[in-house]
């Protein structure tokens, strides 16, 4: 046979054969799963000039093999490629000296030519940075020349007292579920957080670039985040031994519950008791921001969070912009507040429950996503007042809408509005927002005006019911915000005009 012929005739029995193993390889597999990469939740904390590793959680077809690409931004990666062994990939780094964010973006391809990447965020750190990663069992303090980051839940642990010098930043890192950050205060706890006018403390996200040489500055806005930003941590929670109102699901009265936003895993989330002068500390001069983390389904943390706090307790001159979940909100205890400011709240701007027996005193609420009031009563036979007076409440402000009520107020909520002013009230459409009926009379209103015609007042309540007595159209703001100019709220021109 031609030898020209038998090594085509070779080739051809070579292809056939090849190509009745490809139909059966086709009729076994003829599907391969996208590999799948996920990052670290959370952000990453090293050194300046240290070095690290971060582990990427990755799955491919047990069919097919893969290997990884990694890029590092602030870092260098000394695994930059590889292949894919198991269901971990592991990227070592060494950190740049320049403290500030950075990332690992790894990409990873199986051998069918399918990709997937997932991005994990760090953040260097210098001298100048502590990254508190543990409770604060004993009394400490954290200084100005200092940024503070808050690695997870840290609590403040019965008997120890934490002193927040003025001018301080503290940043909470990245984080939802069981893994959201935020500064807890226990029972039995102090915090003593006194900023002043010219130096308030600062507690925001990682992401946020604010420094302490801004605040020393007078420069209190973030220099990179939008004042509608939200959910990048989760918040300020201060807990007490006041009593409260609650039940349990036999309807029975109990002296102390779990706060919402943390996992009832953690004994540092319980308040209540029955001592309503107790006292917490001193927060003054207060800037809250981007926070409200989610935990769970409907489950976020607000920005202030007050549980069970007593009298003893001094809280005035606090700002809280853009909280995922409300402003600030009571769960009974007997706490004051006096000169706030709620500004973008994702929900609620003020939240009471549990027969709060405090007052609020001269505040500005600006354009809340939910109610500008959500005032809840008692959840036990324990009852009592509280009074929230000398506001003004814009409730569309530079094209962002309210999507909840004026005022939301129980029939079992005992609450005194007095002297409030609602800039405002109607819906972008000029539908009119809501004042939810209190049939049982509750609810007491002296001076609280609304800015409508007096035709359209009557609009304003729910299914344009009667107007209860105290509440008027016309008015002029009320709230004295010469003493909250130093808010970001203020130097932003949100309180102009009021």
């Amino acid at each position: 046979m031609n030898l020209r012929l038998l090594a085509s005739l070779v080739v051809m029995l070579g292809l056939l054969f090849v190509a009745c193993n490809n139909d059966d390889d086709d009729t076994a597999n003829p599907n391969f799963n996208a590999p799948t990469l996920s990052a670290p939740t959370g952000v990453t904390s090293v050194e300046a000039d240290g070095s690290g590793s971060v582990d990427f959680t990755v799955s491919i077809d047990s069919d097919l093999t893969a290997t990884y690409s990694a890029v590092g931004t602030g870092v260098t990666v000394t695994n930059t490629s590889g292949d894919v062994s198991g269901s971990t990939v592991t990227i070592n780094y060494d950190a740049s000296s320049v403290a500030g964010a950075a990332s690992i973006a790894l990409t990873v391809t199986d051998s069918e030519g399918q990709s997937v990447s997932a991005t994990a965020v760090l953040n260097i750190t210098d001298e100048n940075t502590i990254v508190v990663t543990s409770n604060i069992t004993s009394d400490a303090t954290w200084t100005a020349d200092k940024t503070y980051i808050l690695g997870g839940r840290i609590s403040v642990e019965s008997g120890a007292t934490l002193t927040i010098m003025p001018g301080t930043v503290i940043k909470g890192e990245a984080g939802t579920g069981p893994n959201a950050t935020a500064l807890l205060v226990a029972r039995g706890a102090t915090l003593m957080a006194e900023g002043t006018a010219q130096a308030p403390i600062i507690f925001t996200s990682i992401a946020d670039e604010i420094t302490p040489e801004d605040v020393a500055a007078g420069n209190f806005a973030s220099p990179n985040l939008d004042p509608d930003i939200n959910g990048l941590w989760g918040g300020l929670i201060v807990l007490g031994n006041a009593t409260i109102s609650a039940s349990n699901d036999n309807n029975e009265d109990i002296s102390e519950v779990q706060i919402e936003g943390i996992p009832t895993s953690d004994p540092n989330g319980l308040y209540g008791g029955n001592d309503d002068a107790d006292n917490s500390g001193v927060i003054t001069y207060i800037s809250i921001r981007h926070g409200g983390s989610n935990i769970g389904e409907g489950n976020e943390i607000n920005g202030l969070t007050l549980g069970g706090v007593g009298s003893g307790t001094v809280i005035e001159n606090v700002e809280v912009v853009a909280n995922q979940d409300d402003g600030i909100e009571w769960f009974g205890g007997t706490v004051d507040i006096k000169n706030a400011v709620v500004w973008n709240a994702g929900d609620d701007a003020i939240d009471t429950d549990q027969a709060w027996a405090g007052t609020l005193d001269n505040f500005v609420v600006v354009t809340p996503s939910g109610s500008c009031f959500e005032l809840d009563g008692p959840e036990g036979t324990y009852v009592a007042r509280h009074t929230i007076k000398n506001g003004t409440v814009v409730a569309i402000f530079g094209g962002r809408v309210t999507g909840g009520s004026l005022i939301d107020v129980d029939d079992n909520t005992p609450v005194d509005m007095e002297n409030i002013h609602f800039v405002g009230p109607l819906d972008s459409d000029g539908t009119f927002l809501t004042i939810t009926d209190d049939e049982v009379g509750n609810t007491t209103f002296t001076n609280v005006t609304f800015d409508v015609p007096m035709g359209d007042l009557a609009n304003l309540m729910e299914q344009g019911g009667a107007v209860p007595a105290g509440i008027s159209a016309g008015g002029s703001p009320v709230a004295d915000v010469s003493v909250l100019s130093w808010t970001w709220a203020s130097q932003a021109g949100g309180l102009d005009g009021l």
